[in-house]
Parts: C-alpha cells; sequence; structure tokens
C-alpha cells in the first residue's frame, strides 16, 4: 500500500492548526487548571495545592452572586428559545417551499436581525417594554431578543435543507395512499430530524451564552453570562474559575449529547432502510 509524501505544505498547514487549537483552548485550559487551586489558591500561578474546594463552594451561600438562580434561568431560556426556535424554523421551512406574494421581502425582514448589532437590539426591545409600561424580565423580553439571534440560523438551515428535499417521496407516499399528516410525520419528520437536531442545539447554545442582547432586557434578574460578568469586578477567588469549568462541560455534554442523538437517529434509519 503506496503511502502519499507528505510535502512541507503538509506540515505548515499541521503547524498552523496546532497554533490555532492552541490559541482557542489555549485561556480556556488556564482556567480549567486553576479552578482546581487548593483553598488559599489565588486567581494567578502558580498554583497552592490542589483540591476541589472551589467546585464545593459553588454549592454554598456566596456573599457576591447567584450561581444556582442565574444558572436556571440561563437554562429555562436556552430551553424555551430551543423549542420556539425548532418549531418556527419548521414551520418557516415548510412555508417557504412554494413562492407566495412577499416571501422575498419576508426573508429579508426575517435574517435582517443578524446585521443589526446586538446591543442596539437589546437596547430597542428594553426600551419598548419600557415605553408600554411592562417590566423587561428574563422569560419575556431577553426571551425575544434571543429569538432575533436564534430565528435566522434557525430558519438558514431549514431553508437548505428543504432546497435539496427531494419531493419524490412525499409523492410516492401520496399514491400509497397516505395523508397529507402521514406523509409529513412517517416521510418528511424521519428525513429531516438530524437538522432540526441540530437547530435545537444552535439555538440553545446561541441563547445560553448570550450576553448583548440580554443586557438591556434581563430585568432584575440576571443570567448566567451577566452573573459572570458583573462577578468579575468583584469576585477575587478561583471559585469564578470553577463556575467557568463547571458550565464549559455542561456546554460540551450538551454538544455531546445533541451529536448522540443524531447518531442514534442515523442509526436507527439505516436499520430501517435495510
Amino acid at each position: 500500500m503506496n503511502s502519499e509524501k507528505r510535502g512541507p505544505g503538509f506540515y505548515a498547514l499541521a503547524a498552523f492548526f496546532a497554533l490555532f487549537v492552541l490559541f482557542l483552548y489555549g485561556p480556556l485550559s488556564t482556567i480549567v487548571i486553576l479552578s482546581f487551586q487548593g483553598p488559599d489558591g489565588g486567581l494567578t500561578f502558580p498554583m497552592n495545592g490542589a483540591s476541589l474546594h472551589w467546585f464545593g463552594n459553588l454549592f454554598e451561600k456566596q456573599a457576591v452572586g447567584d450561581f444556582g438562580g442565574s444558572f436556571t434561568r440561563s437554562f429555562v431560556l436556552g430551553l424555551m428559545v430551543m423549542v420556539t426556535t425548532v418549531v418556527v424554523s419548521l414551520l418557516g421551512g415548510l412555508a417557504f417551499r412554494r413562492r407566495f406574494v412577499g416571501s422575498a421581502a419576508l426573508f429579508y425582514l426575517a435574517i435582517a436581525s443578524l446585521v443589526v448589532p446586538s446591543i442596539l437590539v437589546s437596547l430597542g426591545i428594553g426600551l419598548l417594554f419600557q415605553v408600554t409600561g411592562l417590566r423587561p424580565q428574563w422569560y419575556s423580553s431577553a426571551f425575544g431578543a434571543h429569538l432575533t439571534w436564534t430565528l435566522p440560523f434557525g430558519l438558514l438551515i431549514m431553508f437548505a435543507v428543504f432546497n435539496r428535499f427531494s419531493p419524490a417521496y412525499e409523492e410516492a407516499a401520496r399514491d400509497l395512499g397516505a395523508s397529507p399528516w402521514q406523509t409529513f410525520v412517517h416521510v418528511v419528520l424521519p428525513m429531516i430530524t438530524p437538522p432540526l437536531v441540530g437547530v435545537g442545539l444552535f439555538g440553545f447554545s446561541l441563547s445560553y451564552d448570550e450576553f448583548a442582547r440580554t443586557l438591556m432586557t434581563a430585568g432584575s434578574f440576571n443570567t448566567l453570562p451577566l452573573e459572570i460578568y458583573g462577578m468579575t469586578t468583584n469576585v477575587t477567588t478561583p471559585v469564578l474559575y470553577a463556575l467557568g469549568t463547571v458550565t464549559t462541560a455542561f456546554s460540551f455534554t450538551v454538544i455531546l449529547g445533541a451529536l448522540a442523538a443524531i447518531a442514534l437517529v442515523n442509526r436507527r434509519r439505516a436499520r430501517a432502510a435495510r
């Protein structure tokens, strides 16, 4: 078996990729390492012992910061945004399979928020709630602000999916006597489930760590990104690093769970096709 000769270009690209990975994960690895400081540890190297003290400190009452409450709010808000993004993106993708009057204008209007600065979106929604006499809250105004960020991405993904979706499958189902609802549930939905999982993951992750669009719309209670930002000015212990490590591990867990769900769906589809 002949192996391809690797020239200087290959090693240059490999070195560039290694530097990119180091640049991307170097600061994160520093935070993870410092989160395992001993009880007398500080915010910088060298480490003063090694322990899980600061992770246990996360679950104790803090003088500054509300870890549990802010995490719960971010998690619930992320789930709300995820479900709404999946449903609206799916319905929008189905609607745009056929041209209708005003479809082009509606499409550009739907994705226009991608080019608007996030802080302006947050400020505008916050002012709108105040003018109408409503108090901005993380579950109302922040929810709407996050949707202006996640929905355009979800719609673009579903548009791409349905543009490549062959209507022959639906025609075959109808020829066999399936109703429109049966065709959607048993033919269309199983085939687009992996992209839908991706849309859901995208919506949750974008909402979970969104800062700018939450800044003016969260109201009196912070989400996790706002809480972490506020704590950087008054927390002087590695408990902040421990929080960063836990939230990062949670984010990777969500991603791995989504990938596992996609792999499971693909495996079931492969078995059904045999």
